[in-house]
């Protein structure tokens, strides 16, 4: 444990921020959790969950969880998986 002060703020800060780096984790694992079980009910739901998709992705970009090349190439796979339905 810090003795410091500034120190014993970082170990509190540090936690807060893993937690919402957690959450956004999250809500993007079961936004592509939804978007694959949408896949299978038809294209209007897959177009709608897409959207939700790219949406999160774009978020976990912004917060710097994912680099944007990855989530280039991930929406790059969401879209390929949607128009080979059509």
């Amino acid at each position: 444990m810090p003795n410091i002060k500034s120190a014993k703020k970082r170990v509190k800060v540090i936690k807060t921020k893993t937690l919402q780096n957690q959450m956004l984790k999250s809500q993007l694992k079961t936004a592509i959790k939804k978007f694959e079980a949408s896949l299978k009910e038809g294209k209007a739901a897959a177009s709608e969950a897409y959207n939700f998709v790219v949406k999160k992705t774009d978020q976990a970009v912004a917060k710097g969880i994912l680099h944007k090349n990855t989530a280039a190439r991930r929406k790059s796979q969401y879209a390929a998986k949607l128009n080979k339905i059509a």
